[in-house]
């Protein structure tokens, strides 16, 4: 029997080198902020003149601040790399699973991890050369940031029926991923060789 795919949400993300990484940052708070099931103690943090919700978790902020990292550095790898003149790309993404029981006969592992969601952010830098560019990015990035907020709200309040249900004691029930430039469809990865 074959698995139905995740529902994938794709987020478009338009930042300069100054506060990308807050930004793909508080994006990723927000997605967080709304499928982190475990209690947690809401925050907010203030960036470009939206109040973003925060997850207070160290080792899940950790995790956002390294993957965001890695992410800003391959960004700024594959910009050098690149002409002057095109916009430097990149991808991360936040998957999360739940785990079902194996069905096979001579499987060594009892449970397997099967992703329910997914999260796609497509991240643009740009690079503004004069003030009245700077401006124009700035408002760009503003209007971009509180329409992917909304964005995120109406997903997880319109789409909750593919949500599993958590069937474990454990403070998180479903594990989750953050992914840079994965590689998700193709034969390699149907395969299980990427």
């Amino acid at each position: 029997m074959e698995q139905r795919r995740p529902p994938e949400y794709i987020l478009e993300v338009f930042a300069d080198p100054t506060c990308v990484k807050e930004i793909v940052r508080g994006i990723l708070h927000t997605i967080f902020f709304h499928r982190f099931f475990p209690s947690i103690r809401p925050r907010t943090r203030d960036l470009l003149d939206l109040t973003l919700p925060i997850v207070d978790d160290a080792e899940l902020d950790t995790l956002i601040e390294q993957r965001t990292t890695a992410l800003i550095r391959q960004i700024d790898t594959t910009s050098t790399l690149a002409s002057s003149n095109s916009s430097s790309r990149g991808q991360i993404a936040v998957q999360f699973f739940e785990k079902r029981r194996r069905k096979a006969w001579f499987s060594t592992k009892a449970e397997e991890e099967v992703c329910w969601e997914q999260w796609t952010l497509d991240v643009t830098l740009a690079t503004p050369r004069t003030e009245s560019e700077r401006v124009k990015v700035r408002k760009a990035e503003e209007m971009m940031l509180h329409k992917t907020a909304m964005k995120i709200i109406t997903m997880v309040n319109r789409d909750k029926d593919h949500i599993p249900p958590i069937t474990t004691s454990e403070a998180n029930p479903f594990p989750y991923q953050i992914l840079i430039n994965p590689k998700f469809d193709g034969w390699g990865t149907r395969m299980g060789i990427f």
